[in-house]
């Protein structure tokens, strides 16, 4: 049977069904805000507004209680989120962040915006989160944080990080956009550091079309997220801050969510936990079916933890496999339609993440702020090498979004076959 990427004919023509969690509950929320006529309350200025609405207030309660932290502060995006939590811990320029290269940019971004310096450290090879043994290795007079990311779903490794920033002084900011409804023990991920960051963009396990959520368990970090959100240098005066460091990183921005937004979200938060346990049964039945491939390693869990599986992670093996990782999965992807809701994207299915962050122009041309705040520093991102990291995203990672709920078994199947039609007919692409 020719392969679709020579001209055959495909596994699957039709579309695979779409990812949409917004329903009756959603539009009725959003009908309820648009007939109050209050869209948003918030004003940049000393008052109760300065706080938000009726709608902000109830989702930062409700996500408090849900996740089990003492403060939740609700802003326009996770990316604002992180922005907030690097000013509300204190980062000054020229401190160093410890930080993940396998991530969003915003997450290395944020610290530059303080005028903070990104340190990279590698990755673990078998959960894809930061390596506690790197990260040692890269703390120096100049480190003040650590920003680790629950990247594709599971949790960082807490155990060893937590017991790093305690021994050197270290404040941790947990970027859990990837991994709501995760668990370490009993906590939640996004729990397990000084803040954690959650994200409620449109192609996350819920979302709001944009928004993010810092949670905390700390008063006076809390209180900094909410200055920072909302024109912070307004009101420094009337809420009697005085000293030098309480004013320290107080320039406010407006990342204030909407009412509508906040609406969106209280009905969202609702369904987290029946989306995340679908994600898990579809990972499972996609595991038993393709464990058959002995080039195919499964995805670990780290113990005593639970994954979310914002993506479905693997590992090709091209040794097993006699061909390269790429030439495979382009193979299998010319096999399989595109999705519904996200047809301007290819098939949900990839070989690596995102090219690794200090290869990205702003660090090896070392340009900001014109040389800001790189002149602070004599860190080289060009003599930088992570090597898992790098042997994940050029070499060994693929990566997957046919777990998600609305995908069925037939679905599901399909995939399958498409990676059964590629193999049994190896020798083609081989060639």
């Amino acid at each position: 049977m020719k392969l679709a990427v020579n001209g055959g004919k495909k596994v699957r023509e039709k579309p695979f069904p779409a990812y949409n969690t917004i329903g009756q509950e959603e539009e009725e929320a959003v009908l309820r805000v648009l007939r109050s006529g209050k869209l948003s309350t918030f004003l940049g200025t000393w008052h109760n507004d300065f706080f938000g609405g009726y709608e902000v207030r109830a989702l930062e309660e409700e996500w408090a209680d849900f996740f089990g932290a003492k403060y939740a502060v609700s802003m326009n995006s996770a990316t604002s989120c992180l922005f907030a939590a690097v000013g509300a811990i204190g980062i000054n320029p020229g401190d160093e962040v410890i930080v993940s290269p396998y991530t969003m940019s915003a997450t290395a971004s944020a610290i530059l915006l303080y005028g903070g310096i990104p340190v990279f450290a590698d990755i673990e090879e078998d959960y894809f989160c930061l390596d506690p043994k790197d990260v040692e290795r890269k703390i120096t007079s100049k480190t003040k944080a650590i920003i680790t990311v629950d990247i594709f779903g599971g949790v960082s490794d807490f155990e060893n990080l937590s017991q790093i920033a305690k021994e050197h002084n270290l404040k941790i900011i947990e970027d859990t956009a990837q991994a709501p409804y995760a668990k370490l023990g009993d906590k939640f991920a996004g729990t397990l550091g000084d803040i954690g960051i959650f994200s409620l963009n449109y192609h996350k396990h819920i979302h709001s079309g944009e928004g993010g959520v810092a949670v905390t368990d700390d008063k006076e970090l809390a209180d900094k997220l909410r200055l920072i959100r909302n024109h912070a240098e307004a009101v420094l005066g009337a809420r009697g801050y005085s000293s030098k460091k309480e004013l320290n990183n107080m320039l406010g921005f407006n990342f204030r969510m909407t009412e509508v937004e906040a609406a969106i979200s209280r009905e969202q938060l609702k369904k987290l936990k029946t989306l995340v346990e679908t994600r898990r049964e579809n990972v499972a039945y996609l595991e038993e079916k393709l464990s058959s491939f002995q080039f195919l390693k499964m995805t670990k869990v780290r113990e005593n933890s639970t994954h979310s599986y914002y993506i479905h992670p693997l590992i090709f093996d091209e040794n097993k496999a006699g061909i390269d990782r790429n030439s495979f999965i382009d193979a299998v992807k010319a096999e399989l339609p595109r999705t519904i809701l996200r047809d301007e994207s290819e098939v949900l299915l990839s070989y690596g993440y995102v090219k690794p962050l200090y290869k990205l122009p702003i660090y090896q041309e070392r340009v900001c702020f014109g040389e800001y705040p790189f002149g602070l520093s004599d860190v080289d991102y060009t003599k930088i090498k992570c090597e898992v990291c790098e042997d994940m995203h050029y070499n060994k990672l693929v990566t997957h979004e046919f777990m998600r709920p609305g995908m069925d078994k037939d679905d599901m199947d399909d995939v399958v076959k498409a990676f059964e039609k590629v193999w049994e007919n190896i020798d083609e692409i081989r060639k």
